[in-house]
């Protein structure tokens, strides 16, 4: 038991924090001073509760070089280039006081995309060391620090704002959103990587991270349910808020039951996992930019498991990541994907089309139909078509399947009605369909084309059944289809 209480016990502190809903009486200046008043009393020489590491090696022991508000002179010495791209990597609350492992993998990444870039670490472990209502109080605070940097750069001469992308982790994103806030100009891009939720979520627009703040704001929601609270934000932020996976439950992260995962004790590894993955996925598209990562526009999470949204007509769909492009007139643009448990995240997205024929006027059906695509590169696996609400029969059908192989030009379909697994579910719907069906015990449906586009490339494809003569498929048979013609048959062409 030992193993579950720490663990939940700290989300239990924050929690009932977040209950209270109320900030420590002082402000949040004069609790800064608070901290350095405490600071003074264990260690006179103490270090500054927000510094600025220009990283100038990958090293992840390698010091760096700290850059001095009103001191020139660190700059020159650093070796800070004024005319190139400059990063300031942002971390958020710590319950270690120490910097994660994913920070040295991002600021590695840049190093690597970017040769030529000043990559600077914002360090306020300090002040985020702290309960989580106090460390989000601080978050202004270390906002303004960020931008009178910015600001005192700005008057060394060549320094350009349009040149400084701000990539703020957790709380640090709202930090990249104060600093953009209060800086004198408008800084050219800033990343919020899955920013916090509680005491952030339904806040005025100065108040958190918001469009407003940057030229170009994007966001990556990778946590966004737990608990009856969310440890990143809901709402969208940015002018393109892009939700992995829906948002909430990221592949490879343990159980997605969250009772199995406190009974097991790995709820603290899957929070961990599932927050740092929007981390992970900014880093992929550094290292992996031969691979990049689509996400479509959507209206909500439900349509796009429907496979309704996988078009990029009138820039419906854009990269992920450090390669998303700006798209002009967006703001809070919600845009969704799928992605596979590990590098390079990338998956393959494709729209199923199926008008399914109930000839014998059942009532009442609920098949479980599972797709094989064959193409020229290679094969996937089973996959199932995802029921999201109800069948419609006599009605097409929309779903959505993806691939973690690249399948080339796809030749043909494997459609099969799976038999009844063992689960009781399972022999609930089987008898519930046998009730509502007495006189006619056997179950039929008849398809004839699937039509299919594919997200990465906007193709479509027409398949139709391999036999004419047998459209129909019972439990536990199967149909095969076959490329008939490219494109989809227009509402006014005649049949």
């Amino acid at each position: 038991m030992r193993r579950i209480s720490v663990p939940l016990l700290c989300l239990w502190n924050v929690y009932c924090c977040f209950a209270a809903g109320s900030p420590s009486p002082l402000g949040p200046e004069a609790r800064l001073q608070d901290v350095r008043h405490r600071s003074r009393e264990v260690r006179p020489a103490s270090k500054p509760p927000v510094r600025f590491n220009l990283r100038t090696s990958q090293d992840p022991e390698h010091e760096g070089c700290y850059l001095s508000l009103n001191h020139s002179r660190p700059l020159e010495d650093c070796g800070f280039n004024m005319t190139a791209k400059t990063f300031f990597i942002i971390h958020g609350w710590t319950m270690s006081g120490m910097f994660e492992n994913w920070l040295y993998k991002l600021v590695s990444a840049l190093q690597t995309r970017e040769k030529d870039a000043n990559v600077v670490v914002v360090d306020w472990l300090p002040l985020a060391h702290q309960l989580y209502t106090d460390a989000v109080n601080y978050t202004r605070v270390v906002g303004r620090s960020v931008a009178r940097m910015l600001d005192w750069l700005q008057e060394q001469g060549d320094f350009s704002l349009g040149n400084v992308h701000l990539i703020g982790y957790s709380l640090g994103a709202h930090v990249a959103g104060y600093a953009g806030n209060f800086v004198k100009g408008t800084v050219g891009r800033i990343t919020g990587l899955d920013p916090a939720g509680p005491m952030f979520e339904g806040v005025d627009i100065h108040k958190r991270l918001s469009p407003d703040d940057a030229d170009f704001v994007d966001v990556l929601h990778t946590y966004t349910r737990s608990f009856g609270f969310s440890i990143g934000i809901q709402m969208p932020v940015g002018h393109i808020d892009v939700y992995p996976n829906g948002g909430d439950y990221q592949p490879g992260c343990g159980l997605n039951d969250v009772l199995g995962s406190i009974a097991f004790g790995t709820i603290a590894e899957v929070m961990k996992c599932e927050h740092e993955r929007a981390v992970h996925l900014f880093v992929d598209s550094l290292v992996n930019q031969d691979k990049p990562s689509f996400a479509f526009q959507c209206t909500d999470s439900n349509r796009f498991k429907k496979g309704i949204c996988l078009s990029c007509r009138k820039n419906r769909c854009n990269s992920i990541g450090y390669n998303a492009k700006k798209m002009r007139n967006k703001r809070n643009s919600k845009m969704y994907l799928k992605t596979r448990a590990g590098m390079p995240f990338r998956v393959y997205h494709y729209q199923m089309k199926i008008h399914i024929f109930n000839y014998k006027n059942m009532t009442a059906v609920e098949p479980t139909f599972s797709v094989t695509l064959y193409g020229a590169n290679s094969d996937s696996e089973t996959l199932p078509l995802e029921i999201v609400e109800q069948l419609g029969l006599n009605a097409t059908n929309t779903f959505l399947v993806y691939t973690e192989e690249d399948l080339g030009d796809l030749l043909k379909i494997k459609l099969t009605w799976e038999r009844t697994s063992e689960s009781w579910y399972s022999l609930w719907k089987e008898l519930r369909s046998y009730l509502s069906q007495p006189h006619n015990p056997q179950r039929e449906l008849n398809i004839r084309r699937i039509r299919v586009k594919s997200g990465e490339t906007q193709q479509k494809l027409t398949f139709c059944v391999e036999d004419l003569e047998h459209t129909s498929i019972s439990p536990g048979q199967e149909l095969w289809f076959h490329k008939c013609r490219d494109g989809w048959r227009t509402k006014n062409e005649t049949r």
